[in-house]
């Protein structure tokens, strides 16, 4: 609602005449999905509001995405985790299906307005370039971001999944273990920085495609398959990692938190940064080179103000 809203408002001042204004609006709101320049526009507006959203409301709401996150991934610990004669037998099937059911989580981060550093880590950067918010905001809400998807993906980890009893005994606790072995120990810090920019990649795609979509049902299943790949291949996602990894330490695995943050955390986020960058950054370049964000830097969350007259004098001469 947000993309549909504020495009119909902006694209009214690329019409100088005024005559048209309402045409336009008729033929994007009559479409079935947006085109890639509308989402690229939806996109940045999106990054506007956040960055006017009070900065207590978007830590909270970074605290309940990564549970969010955490919900997928907990369903797919216990697939993979409790199919191990499958796995012995057939592992790529066990990643296919522990990959199929992990998308749910963006898919209640998205449809719930919720903020997941991974999103932010596209969408701002290209904001900023359209000076649609100061360059200060990216790290601000990056960093504010980070540590409440931390705080709910840490809260998810101990509470409903340790002291809940649910992955304290095997299959399910031994897997966790090993999958730490598997995901931080045993790959070099490269090839975890690696799949961190594959892993954004297809994220990022996930996020532009449910922004495209109008309704719930395509918002879902545009998701799902990008999130479906990078998981069942293996990639690194920096928070979905921060609810898996604390919890096997929690069960005891040889990772260490010391080793964690310096091998896995550190190289999935900077990957998880140029992925997003690998989005964000062409979609400035094909569709927003002649675009200004205009009145929506004073945008508040979901509060949009809609320009129904004429365009000003000023837009007319821009």
């Amino acid at each position: 609602m947000l993309g549909y809203a504020t495009i119909s408002s902006l694209a009214s001042p690329l019409d100088l005449s005024g005559s048209h204004t309402t045409t336009t609006t008729m033929s994007i709101s009559s479409a079935l999905t947006l085109t890639p320049a509308e989402v690229a526009v939806a996109l940045v507006e999106q990054a506007v509001a956040k960055h006017n959203t009070r900065l207590d409301k978007t830590f909270f709401k970074a605290v309940l995405a990564g549970v969010m996150l955490s919900f997928g991934g907990l369903l797919d610990l216990i697939i993979s985790g409790g199919s191990p004669g499958l796995t012995a037998s057939n592992p790529g099937i066990v990643k296919v299906l522990g990959g199929f059911v992990f998308p749910v989580g963006l898919v209640m981060i998205v449809l719930q307005g919720l903020d997941l550093l991974t999103s932010n880590l596209m969408i701002f950067p290209m904001a900023a370039l359209k000076r649609a918010i100061p360059w200060w905001g990216v790290p601000l809400n990056w960093i504010v971001v980070f540590f409440g998807n931390l705080v709910g993906s840490l809260f998810f980890a101990a509470i409903l999944s340790k002291y809940d009893g649910l992955m304290v005994d095997d299959p399910y606790a031994s897997y966790v273990r090993a999958f730490a072995i598997t995901k931080a120990i045993t790959p070099a810090w490269y090839q975890i920085f690696l799949r961190g920019i594959g892993c954004n990649w297809l994220v990022c795609i996930a996020v532009w495609q449910g922004m495209g979509a109008k309704d719930t049902l395509s918002k879902i299943v545009a998701i799902w398959f990008p999130i479906w790949v990078f998981v069942a291949c293996g990639f690194d996602h920096v928070i979905a990692n921060m609810f898996s990894l604390p919890l096997s330490i929690m069960l005891h695995s040889e990772l260490t938190t010391d080793l964690y943050i310096r091998k896995s955390l550190i190289a999935a986020l900077i990957g998880n940064i140029i992925g997003g960058l690998f989005v964000g950054l062409p979609a400035v370049y094909f569709y927003l080179g002649d675009w200004h964000a205009g009145g929506m830097r004073d945008a508040e969350e979901a509060r949009i103000v809609r320009k129904d007259s004429e365009p000003s004098d000023s837009e007319k001469s821009a």
